[in-house]
């Protein structure tokens, strides 16, 4: 599986690294090189950074706290004071530099500077109004998080063309043979 970024957030879209969570789990961030890919993939840096695996730990810690927190903020839950640390923690290093380059947007930093532009993110989402939007795919084996921004608010999977598309193939297939 591919790096994929179509939740609304950069926190979810982390959290979204680790694929059909209550099956056969699919982690995206499986080395050090993964992670440092996801920084690029994500638009944080321009080059990827060195990453070890302390730094690969600290990100999955991250990444499966932002998802409690997330869950937690759409059933109205409690959300634990260990994962809202955990957050917080990586927030409170300085985010990734974007500057205006001879060729235009550079972003810069190290490994721990993308998390912290991502756990700011998470934190700017679970703490404000946008919080409430937070649904997670219908689709089987899916369990991928995203932000309803439906007019109507009514979005059932977090891409169209790939869960849902397949969602509305397989109803389409039982209607043909039921």
């Amino acid at each position: 599986m591919d790096f994929t970024f179509i939740s609304g957030n950069l926190g979810l879209d982390l959290a979204g690294t680790v694929g059909h969570r209550r099956r056969e789990r699919i982690d995206l961030l499986a080395t050090p090189g993964d992670l440092a890919r996801w920084t690029v993939a994500a638009g944080l840096l321009d080059e990827r950074p060195a990453v070890s695996d302390g730094d690969l730990a600290e990100a999955r810690a991250l990444r499966e706290a932002i998802y409690r927190l997330a869950c937690a903020a759409r059933t109205g839950s409690a959300m634990e004071a260990g994962d809202r640390e955990t957050l917080n923690a990586a927030a409170r290093h300085a985010p990734a530099s974007v500057l205006l380059g001879e060729r235009g947007v550079e972003r810069g930093g190290d490994v721990r500077a993308a998390l912290a532009s991502t756990a700011r993110a998470a934190a700017e989402l679970l703490g404000g109004p946008q919080a409430a939007l937070i649904r997670e795919c219908e689709a089987d084996p899916c369990t991928r998080l995203y932000l309803d921004a439906s007019h109507r608010r009514t979005r059932r999977w977090c891409d169209m063309r790939g869960c849902g598309n397949r969602a509305k193939a397989a109803a389409f297939r039982a209607r043909q043979h039921g």
